[in-house]
């Protein structure tokens, strides 16, 4: 019987030099019809994206052995009242679906934005049918808390998306920094 070949899989800081695999990535069918991105766009956007960053935006990408495989975006929110709250945003190339790349994403955002960020919600629109991907996000503690109908259009038709939010409960103090009182 055959060991399986362990895949590693790096999760980075987006980098002006992704450029053209970031295009290349939004090349496949699945990276462009299970997200907002339009076909056929200019590496010149890209390099715009990647170029001008903002500070509440932060992008990161999936490499195996070096070559980009997934990227993910996470952006928090800057009105007042919506600074605890942040939106994912992702896309695995077609041919490393299923192997592991938007867990090792989703993993690294988590990270960034519950311990870093202070982030208290993070929100997501999938489309409705993309079953693999809202598996893949309950698995990190999304819920569906809304449909949204004829969400967009894609390949010529309207399509559903789903509202789905992840949320932190309660006060986020290690236990040992706790006030007597709150004991």
């Amino acid at each position: 019987m055959r060991k399986a070949k362990r895949i590693t899989i790096d999760v980075r800081a987006a980098e002006v030099a992704d450029v053209d695999a970031l295009t290349r990535l939004f090349t496949h069918r699945n990276a462009y019809a299970q997200t907002l991105q339009l076909p056929l766009q200019s590496t010149e956007l890209w390099r715009k994206r990647l170029a001008e960053p903002s500070d509440n935006h932060h992008a990161l990408v999936a490499t195996v052995n070096g070559e980009l495989v997934g990227n993910l975006g996470l952006t928090r929110f800057t009105r007042p009242r919506r600074a605890h709250v942040g939106e994912i945003g992702m896309a695995v190339r077609d041919d490393w679906q299923g192997k592991g790349v938007g867990s090792a994403l989703m993993k690294a955002a988590l990270e960034l934005a519950d311990n870093w960020l202070g982030l208290r919600r993070l929100e997501l629109n999938v489309y409705a049918d993309n079953e693999r991907a809202i598996a893949l996000y309950r698995k990190f503690g999304f819920e569906i808390e809304g449909t949204h109908r004829a969400y967009s259009i894609r390949n010529g038709a309207y399509v559903d998306s789903l509202s789905m939010a992840r949320l932190i409960e309660g006060p986020r103090m290690p236990t040992d920094k706790r006030r007597k009182s709150d004991r």
